[in-house]
């Protein structure tokens, strides 16, 4: 079975309003949403973003969760929150703490799904907590990322997955796309052509790049494999490069 998401992350995780709601007035929710509220963490005087009934964004500040989530919305966004495009983005295991790093950016950049991957050059998962485990940090430092920058959604964060799990995971996206250093390779902006997909799954080799069998495999499960640039970037530049690109051709980077 495929690693799942260990975060609570995805369309679940969005805070709701019932209705469109009066600025500076307070609103009580329904006492179901509690375990949301404490998914991301949130104590009585944070400023929170919650989506109303015509899928508007607003800040608001939580007055109190006892018995139920109380809330006063204080501003509007003008515009949606969370992109347009479903952007999963399937990482190779870098060492140390650069992993932490790819999750904040991802999270900034609106990323919808974020899954650690082990490649035949990765690190291991075992190798990376050899020393002091430190994946347990990672769904925080998502939420801490989130909640920065301003985000309705956490986005889903998956446990470590093989490389055949990550391919098997990506299969429901419309548009597939690996990023190579070899020969033959699409340029992103014709990869995506005029296309407009609602999910674009990015796959990140690790330093030193896929080995032979796994961009094979990659391509037999439909991933164009694209370029960057003449410059070799780190893999964790290529995570948060490739996806800014996408948002700007296809989301809500402008």
């Amino acid at each position: 079975m495929p690693p799942s998401c260990v975060n609570g992350g995805g369309p679940a995780s969005i805070l709701r309003l019932d209705a469109v709601p009066a600025l500076e007035r307070e609103v009580a929710l329904d006492p179901r949403s509690l375990p949301l509220f404490r998914l991301w963490g949130a104590r009585p005087g944070e400023i929170l973003t919650l989506v109303d009934a015509e899928q508007v964004s607003h800040r608001v500040r939580l007055v109190g969760l006892d018995p139920a989530p109380c809330v006063v919305p204080f501003a509007t966004f003008a515009r949606p929150t969370e992109s347009r495009v479903a952007i999963d983005v399937y990482q190779a295991l870098p060492e140390k703490e650069r992993f932490e790093l790819v999750l904040q950016k991802l999270t900034e950049l609106g990323a919808a799904r974020i899954v650690p991957v082990e490649t035949a050059r990765s690190i291991t998962l075992a190798e990376r907590d050899a020393e002091q485990a430190k994946s347990h940090r990672w769904p925080d430092v998502v939420l801490r990322a989130a909640r920065q920058c301003r985000r309705a959604m956490l986005p889903e964060l998956f446990g470590v997955a093989t490389f055949a799990e990550a391919l098997q995971l990506a299969a429901g996206a419309e548009l597939r796309l690996m990023l190579y250093e070899g020969e033959d390779v699409w340029a992103l902006r014709e990869a995506i052509g005029r296309l407009r997909p609602e999910r674009v799954a990015l796959l990140v080799g690790p330093e030193g790049g896929f080995a032979a069998d796994e961009v094979a495999e990659a391509r037999a499960a439909g991933f164009l494999p694209v370029g960057l640039g003449p410059r070799i970037l780190r893999t964790e530049t290529a995570a948060i490069a490739g996806t800014v690109l996408l948002q700007g051709l296809l989301g809500d980077l402008d």
